[in-house]
């Protein structure tokens, strides 16, 4: 008779423990996840209105950063009009992201051209740039190549660089890594995962 009361209060105790708050379940992004990174952690450049910024100006938003040049032939347009589609496909939601262009090429890269170029995606776009010491000093950061290619004239250089970009959570921590080619819907999938 004991064996079967320990039984029964064994039995009762393991659903007890059943009925508990499950942990919730960790995202699950199609990005590389690169949560806890020691780098990528902070820029502080300008923006194409004139005004400097930092991964602060944007807590509460997920932030994407792309790094790139607005004479790149195919790349930099090319991710632009991603992310363009990208905030379409997120409607209201697109509210709550903030996608910023880095150029890699502060010689050409004027404010005056990255205020053309940037908002012609999307109009709450943000094109960053900063000198070419601090343009170095920020792709060091974020760990991104640059390299200029010497063309036939001085001013058609172009420029090699890495085509990736970053996702910011809304406590501005890195979290992932986009590769440059996988379309609208892996990102729009991970961006919502970080604003639930």
């Amino acid at each position: 008779m004991k064996k079967i009361l320990a039984l029964g209060l064994l039995a009762v105790s393991m659903l007890l423990a059943g009925c508990g708050e499950k942990p919730a379940a960790a995202p699950t992004f199609q990005s590389v996840d690169i949560t806890g990174a020691t780098f990528a952690r902070d820029f502080a450049l300008t923006d194409h209105t004139g005004k400097p910024r930092t991964l602060a100006d944007f807590k509460g938003k997920v932030v994407v950063m792309f790094f790139g040049f607005t004479q790149c032939p195919d790349v930099c347009p090319t991710t632009m009009a991603e992310m363009s589609a990208v905030m379409k496909e997120l409607g209201p939601q697109a509210d709550q992201v903030q996608v910023l262009f880095v150029t890699v090429d502060p010689e050409r890269d004027t404010k005056e051209l990255l205020s053309q170029y940037v908002p012609a995606f999307d109009q709450r776009f943000l094109g960053l740039y900063g000198t070419p010491a601090q343009t170095a000093a920020v792709a060091k950061e974020f760990k991104v190549f640059y390299s200029k290619v010497e063309g036939k004239t001085p001013g058609s250089y172009s420029i090699d660089h890495t085509a990736a970009s970053y996702i910011f959570d809304r406590n501005g921590k890195v979290r992932l890594l986009v590769r440059h080619g996988q379309g609208p819907a892996p990102i729009v999938h991970d961006i919502k995962q970080l604003l639930s």
